[in-house]
């Protein structure tokens, strides 16, 4: 059978640059079956799902729903969901995490705040995460079957592995890369991943360090910034999730220059293209083909030496 993720495999499309962008993500525990826009097709209040698309708009705070691998025929409502909050941020990356009875109450959060990374937009039941990384495989078979097809078996066999942190998610773009996933809490998402893989991913992230393989990109930056960290982070070795940041990003689409900045002082202007993708592809399954936009990395310039 041909998919969308089959097409894009054979045709070695690159992963850098495609990952969503999240500065700060919003993870609502909702069993049950999710619709091809969840939070208003699920099990979730619809008046709640629009009003968090609405309060969220424009903070910087994308928000998601998930649920443990497993049967999702739930017909009923769970005494409490789950909540997380982790901000992604360089040098400030935190999961917050509560259960609450009503998620109603997640509008009185202050998200302008929670998308520049100021956890003061919490409220005091919320308490550090101190659990596994959290790892949120994309299931949501009604957005596209390649995420039913392949990314549920991939969550199903992390969680039996004990990768207590695993987690589906309802969307995260990049479909024909399936299976996809976000690590949090620094941000990178993958695709085409393995179970393998991710173990290797999560065993990386506890020691607060970054695997480049596979990488989609970290989701604090829009996407020529995410190209631009993974090109450094390739051409220096650098894994440490902490060590660089994205100062600047100048120009605008099909061309860009972005500063990344190492905490040792040191800085690199990197260049990149926007161009088409070719042949044709399917950008999801069941579309018509066109030529998605990849970001290619035309060169690194070291702007700045080590000061220490």
């Amino acid at each position: 059978m041909s998919t969308c993720a089959t097409a894009s495999r054979d045709l070695s499309e690159p992963l850098a640059g495609t990952a969503a962008t999240a500065p700060t993500w919003l993870l609502v525990e909702q069993p049950g079956p999710w619709g091809a826009e969840a939070l208003t097709a699920s099990r979730l209040d619809p008046r709640l799902g629009r009003a968090l698309e609405r309060v969220t708009q424009g903070t910087g705070v994308r928000v998601a729903l998930i649920r443990r691998p497993g049967r999702h025929a739930d017909c009923h409502l769970p005494a409490r969901h789950r909540v997380f909050v982790a901000h992604t941020g360089p040098g400030a990356s935190w999961i917050r995490t509560t259960a609450l009875t009503d998620p109603a109450r997640l509008l009185e959060l202050d998200f302008a705040a929670l998308g520049a990374g100021n956890e003061a937009g919490l409220r005091d039941e919320w308490s550090a995460y101190t659990g596994d990384p959290l790892v949120l495989v994309c299931t949501n078979g009604k957005r596209d079957r390649c995420c039913a097809l392949l990314g549920r078996p991939l969550a199903a066999e992390l969680a039996a592995s004990g990768a207590e942190g695993t987690w589906e998610i309802t969307h995260i773009g990049g479909h024909r890369f399936s299976p996809t996933l976000v690590v949090l809490p620094y941000g990178y998402a993958y695709g085409r991943a393995t179970a393998q893989h991710v173990t290797e991913v999560i065993e990386a992230v506890r020691a607060g360090h970054v695997v480049t393989a596979g990488s989609r990109g970290r989701s604090t930056w829009e996407r020529p910034g995410q190209a631009a960290d993974l090109a450094v982070r390739e051409l220096t070795g650098e894994a440490r999730a902490e060590a660089l940041t994205v100062l600047r990003t100048e120009g605008a689409a099909p061309a860009w220059t972005v500063t990344v900045a190492h905490t040792d002082g040191r800085r690199w202007d990197v260049s990149l293209a926007q161009v088409a993708a070719a042949p044709p592809r399917p950008q999801s399954c069941g579309t018509a083909l066109g030529s998605p936009a990849r970001i290619d990395v035309i060169g690194i310039r070291a702007a700045v030496a080590a000061t220490r």
